[in-house]
């Protein structure tokens, strides 16, 4: 077999990467190269974009380090019994990508996660390596986002969260059945004890950092996961009270959702075919719900259907309105901001600009219809000065009304 190129390294491992959700960049302070001499700020313009909850774009090198593993986990593309073309990147290659790619103005940082190779422990002694080469060697302050291995020892873990601005641990599936029966090479007690680790050290290197000036930063960004949907028989209820206890227990400044996707070969024990693309944005929405809108995960759940899945016609938010009536109208000139915020239609934004305007004066409802983006979806949940909304003979008609003719994948 011929030697590969550089660039054909790259093409495998580059598409191989894809399949990892996990590398929004959002939660790290940017940092200025110190004297002109540091390279890869994170100011400025910016392969893969992901974006900040601000809306801010960030480029980023996303790669595999390598697509050969030792494991055999039934949905994974890369493992031990799939018949694809394989690649393998040195440290050193993945560090002169990044800088080169970066001196081009192409990306702002670096996603690198890998095939397991040998063993967990070299795995993830050679991902650090690169980060270690990009520091300390070439002072690159750029974003840097390490994929960590659970099964590799907790002190080369530890070294990785000092050169990264955030890790991820995956734990894959959303239920312990899940996971034994379709990556049986994984373990999610593992899984869970590497990211409480974590979360132990981010929190020791937060308090040493007030102590001691100088004091090492721990991955300053946080730790996030990714869970795939689909692939086994989890309904979103289960998916958002594991998505739940995941940011409880670990402090995770994000957990991902990725539409399970058939891949070639595939195991008989998967599904003939994806979920709808939409199932996976209607569980972003219900994340949203319980990160920002003040939701607890079972209420969340209540707007499942009778399977425990999220309806598909209309978002989780307004599917909770509905199932709750009563709790409407709210007066949007009374109405505490936890109200606010549950409903329909009013963001987060639209909502600071509710309680900002009514100090003032009375709101009608033509000065709701100017704070927020969608008058008619508020409009049968709110009561103002001159509105009151009438009463539909029930949910159904209410539901027929406010379902979108064309579904635009936003937030509330």
């Amino acid at each position: 077999m011929a030697q590969q190129t550089l660039r054909q390294k790259l093409e495998i491992l580059a598409d191989a990467a894809k399949y990892d959700a996990s590398c929004a960049s959002s939660g790290t302070a940017k940092k200025n190269s110190l004297g002109g001499k540091g390279v890869g700020s994170t100011e400025g313009m910016g392969i893969c974009h992901a974006y900040a909850p601000d809306g801010r774009c960030i480029s980023l090198l996303k790669i595999l380090l390598t697509n050969h593993c030792i494991f055999d986990c039934h949905y994974c593309i890369n493992r031990k019994s799939s018949n694809v073309v394989r690649a393998r990147f040195t440290p050193q290659e993945v560090v002169d990508l990044t800088l080169n790619f970066y001196r081009r103005n192409y990306i702002e940082g670096l996603f690198l996660s890998s095939g397991i190779v040998r063993s967990a422990n070299h795995t993830m002694e050679q991902l650090v390596e690169v980060a270690r080469i990009l520091r300390e060697e070439h002072d690159f302050r750029g974003y840097i986002h390490l994929k960590t291995i659970p099964e590799a020892d907790a002190e080369i873990i530890h070294e990785a969260g000092l050169y990264a601005d955030r890790v991820s641990i995956n734990v894959e599936l959303p239920t312990r059945a899940g996971l034994t029966r379709l990556a049986p090479d994984k373990d999610e007690t593992q899984i869970e004890g590497a990211m409480g680790r974590t979360k132990a050290r981010i929190i020791e290197a937060k308090d040493e950092r007030k102590r001691f000036r100088h004091a090492p930063r721990f991955v300053p960004a946080g730790q996030s996961t990714q869970m795939i949907v689909g692939a086994d028989g989890a309904n979103d209820a289960a998916i958002i009270g594991k998505a739940s206890r995941l940011y409880d227990s670990f402090g995770l400044r994000r957990v991902y959702y990725s539409a399970f996707s058939p891949i070639p070969d595939a195991s008989a024990v998967l599904p003939l075919k994806r979920p709808p693309l939409l199932r996976e944005h209607r569980l972003y929405q219900s994340d949203w719900l319980m990160r920002f809108y003040g939701f607890a995960a079972g209420e969340v759940a209540d707007a499942a259907e009778a399977d425990g899945n999220l309806p598909l016609d209309i978002d989780p938010k307004l599917a909770w309105a509905l199932k709750f009536r009563e709790s409407f109208p709210v007066d949007v000139n009374r109405a505490p901001k936890e109200m606010l915020l549950r409903v329909p239609g009013l963001g987060t934004k639209a909502v600071a600009r509710i309680l900002s305007v009514r100090r003032h004066r009375t709101l009608r409802l033509d000065d709701v219809a100017l704070l927020t983006a969608s008058i008619a979806k508020v409009r049968p949940f709110i009561c103002a000065l001159d509105w009151r909304p009438t009463l539909l003979t029930d949910r159904a008609d209410l539901r027929r009304l406010l379902a979108p003719k064309q579904e635009q994948l936003e937030l509330f």
